[in-house]
């Protein structure tokens, strides 16, 4: 069955990408308390009411934005993993392609980590969270099948603490306080989670 795609069609779509565009740009440039219908409208150049219209409220914009940033991360994954080498340069790889992702994407990396309270975006998230673990977990069983990681390790509650340790150590640069850890800090406290992990993983 052909689908017509008609001017109006069109037009709607190309409206509804506009404010959604209007959305990641508020959200880059303030983080998600900049997100509002009116500042989204203003930029679109567009009524409020168009942005209801063409895409929903405040949480539908930002699960919205939130999807396309869950392409963008699977596409940084996806390459890491995708990429030749032995189980750990691919784990090493994964690693590196997630800290990248938060640095150069960091509100959108945020929305990942901290999703809107919608049902609909926190199942879209949290089903993009499973789909990477379970690379990361085959990639950890690799590594225990070749003898180069720790026999007794179990790949999918590994590949869950390891997403989890990340995050936790990435959410530090947004928080509010004298903890927040700039750029070159993270970067040291990345590499020194990397060398606790790795001693842990790697077989003897």
């Amino acid at each position: 069955m052909t689908i017509k795609v008609t001017r109006t069609t069109r037009r709607a779509a190309a409206t509804r990408a506009a404010v959604v565009d209007a959305a990641e740009e508020l959200l880059a440039a303030g983080g998600p308390e900049a997100v509002t219908l009116e500042g989204i409208a203003e930029r679109a150049d567009v009524a409020v009411q168009t942005v209801y219209n063409r895409v929903g409220g405040r949480a539908a914009v930002l699960i919205a934005v939130a999807e396309r940033a869950l392409e963008d991360n699977r596409t940084y994954m996806d390459d890491a993993y995708a990429a030749p080498g032995t189980p750990v340069e691919r784990i090493r790889a994964a690693s590196a392609a997630y800290v990248r992702f938060a640095a150069e994407r960091p509100h959108q990396f945020r929305l990942l980590a901290e999703p809107p309270d919608e049902p609909a975006a926190l199942e879209r998230v949290a089903a993009l969270v499973d789909e990477q673990n379970a690379k990361l977990a085959a990639a950890l069983a690799d590594g225990v099948a070749d003898g180069s990681l720790a026999a007794g390790l179990d790949p999918v509650t590994t590949a869950t603490a390891l997403w989890a340790a990340m995050n936790g150590v990435l959410g530090l640069s947004w928080r509010a306080d004298r903890l927040r850890a700039d750029a070159s800090h993270l970067t040291e406290l990345v590499a020194a989670v990397e060398r606790v992990v790795f001693r842990g993983l790697l077989a003897r």
